[in-house]
C-alpha cells in the first residue's frame, strides 16, 4: 500500500513542476503586460497633451507609429498569457487523471494522461511563441522611438 502512494505522488510531480514552470512563464508575462499597458497610456497622455504645430508634428507621427505597434505587442502577450494559463489548466487534469487512474483502472486512463500532458505541453510551445514574437516587436518599437528622437 506504501508504494503505491509513493507512486502516486511519483506519477503527480512532473505535472507539478509544469505547473511550477508556467507560474513563471506567467508572472514574468503579467509584468510584461503592465509595462506595455502603461507605455500606451503615457503616449496617449501625450499624445492628447501636445500642441498641434509643426515643430510637433514629427513626436505625433512617432507616437502614432507606435500605438498600433504596442496594440500588437499587447496582444501576443494576451496569447502568450492565455496559453500559458491553458497548459496550467491541463496540467492540473493530468494531475486529477493520474490520482483517479488510482483509484479506478480503466485501459483508458494511460493514453488520456499521455494526450492531455502533450496538448499542455503545445500550450506551452504556443505561449512561448507568442512571448518570442512579442519580444521580436517590442525590438521594433525601440527602433522607432529612437529614430523619433535624432
Amino acid at each position: 500500500m506504501e508504494l503505491t502512494i509513493i507512486q502516486i505522488i511519483q506519477s503527480m510531480l512532473a505535472p507539478g513542476i509544469m505547473i511550477s514552470a508556467c507560474g513563471l512563464l506567467l508572472l514574468g508575462m503579467n509584468n510584461k503586460y503592465s509595462l506595455v499597458v502603461n507605455r500606451i497610456r503615457l503616449l496617449n497622455e501625450e499624445k492628447r497633451k501636445t500642441p498641434i504645430d509643426i515643430g510637433k508634428q514629427e513626436r505625433l507621427d512617432a507616437i502614432n507609429m507606435q500605438l498600433p505597434l504596442l496594440i500588437g505587442r499587447l496582444t501576443l502577450i494576451r496569447n502568450a498569457v492565455f496559453f500559458y494559463s491553458i497548459a496550467v489548466a491541463i496540467f492540473v487534469m493530468v494531475i486529477l487523471v493520474i490520482g483517479f487512474k488510482f483509484l479506478v483502472n480503466f485501459q483508458f486512463i494511460p493514453s488520456v494522461i499521455i494526450i492531455l500532458f502533450i496538448i499542455g505541453i503545445l500550450c506551452v510551445l504556443a505561449g512561448i511563441i507568442n512571448a518570442a514574437a512579442e519580444v521580436w516587436k517590442g525590438y521594433k518599437i525601440v527602433k522607432i522611438e529612437i529614430e523619433s528622437v535624432k
